[in-house]
């Protein structure tokens, strides 16, 4: 079975045009991934590859159009590249012999706004002998780089994994557990899965897919029910369950039946400690007293689906937040993996981020700390909500 996107390590390829990008993506891949030809502005939208890359695992590739293109639809496809930035977490910027130039050193200096890591491939170099001064600029910003021609290389498969392996994420390292690493080995543990509007037919969804693994690899007794049968199955549990996960759009109900003597928490919340930072978004929540009349807040998913009736983004988290606050808010969606002019927003509430990878929500962090806009997440903003919060996050303080 194929790793999740959003599991996989995304590498970044960046630069002008017509300076390998895509000859690179081809050569590393061993497929023609990419459009390969001497017209600038030839890699129009981003061109994505998922692969597995020994011995570094499930890799997913971004190639960029070109930093300097000045087509027609130019300015279009260089914010489509900086857009990227959120979702990489390693970058590989692809100079020719040239050197850096004003668009490479700009792009750099996203890199270490967004503390993205980043090698610098200098490309046909069998052209024309680098200068000593060009090498020694592209020095002044990292040490990380490989000095190659794209085309004739037989080695660069090893020089640029080998770049790659010094640049690893911790967190891609030690791979993080979603709920393995608070509870022990022979726990019960209840998953609570409504079957409502928002379940798809046939399946449940990713969140509760990926747990259940979790719990499975961690040797965990694993019981999943609707909310309709929970009272039932506790009351049959002849050993108390460690912990009870459920969807937040049932967080209310549930709370209501499970005993305070056994934790309890969401997938959401769950995953807002995974993909994000937990710290970062309970502190978000708590500001949701401060909102006043007229405030605007920006529910942010990043995926897009169709909207149903009684959505949870659109409809059920907009109707809490005006219950708690008494409020009339300003409530707007958006959706997808750009990111949006955030200054208008006194605060963003995201979502489980179960199809997007950490650094995306982690630079989303970054941008709304800077911004100074409070960011949270739907499981904390609705446990929040509906005063049951602290409950929700005592298992994270025994850990």
């Amino acid at each position: 079975m194929k790793a999740l996107k959003s599991n996989r390590l995304h590498i970044g390829i960046f630069g002008k045009t017509n300076v390998g990008k895509s000859s690179f993506l081809n050569k590393i891949t061993g497929q023609e991934v990419s459009i390969v030809s001497n017209i600038a502005g030839t890699t129009t939208d981003v061109v994505e590859k998922s692969m597995e890359l020994l011995p570094i695992g499930p890799v997913n590739f971004l190639d960029s159009a070109g930093l300097d293109d000045d087509s027609v639809l130019g300015d279009k496809r260089i914010e489509k590249t900086v857009n990227i930035l959120n979702r990489t977490d390693i970058a590989v910027l692809i100079c020719d012999n040239r050197g850096l130039n004003s668009y490479d050193m700009s792009i750099i200096s996203k890199f270490k706004e967004l503390n993205i890591p980043f090698v610098v491939l200098i490309n046909k170099s069998d052209e024309k002998i680098i200068a000593d001064i060009k090498l020694a600029e592209i020095k002044s910003y990292t040490d990380n780089i490989i000095v190659t021609s794209v085309k004739k290389d037989s080695d660069i498969i090893f020089k640029f994994k080998s770049a790659i392996l010094k640049l690893l994420p911790e967190d891609f390292i030690n791979t993080p557990q979603i709920v393995g690493d608070i509870v022990k080995e022979g726990s019960i543990v209840v998953l609570v899965i409504p079957i409502d509007k928002e379940a798809p037919k046939g399946r449940i969804i990713l969140p509760q897919v990926q747990t259940l693994r979790d719990l499975l690899d961690n040797a965990c007794i694993t019981i999943a029910v609707r909310d309709s049968e929970l009272k039932s199955a506790l009351d049959n549990l002849k050993k108390t369950p460690a912990l009870v996960i459920t969807d937040s759009q049932a967080f209310k109900k549930v709370d209501e039946i499970v005993p305070q003597n056994i934790n309890l928490t969401s997938f959401s919340i769950l995953f807002a400690r995974l993909k994000g930072d937990l710290n970062a978004f309970v502190q978000g929540a708590k500001t949701i007293d401060n909102l006043q009349d007229g405030d605007k807040v920006l529910i942010l998913e990043s995926c897009t689906h169709h909207a149903i009736e009684d959505d949870i983004g659109r409809v059920k988290i907009p109707n809490l937040l005006r219950k708690k606050t008494g409020k009339n808010l300003i409530i707007e969606n958006f959706s997808g993996h750009e990111f949006p002019d955030i200054t208008p927003y006194k605060l963003i509430i995201h979502c489980g981020a179960c199809m997007t990878n950490r650094k995306e929500v982690l630079s989303r962090i970054l941008l709304s700390n800077k911004a100074g806009v409070p960011i949270t997440n739907y499981g904390i903003a609705i446990s929040y909500c509906l005063g049951i919060l602290d409950r929700a996050l005592k298992i994270f303080l025994k850990k």
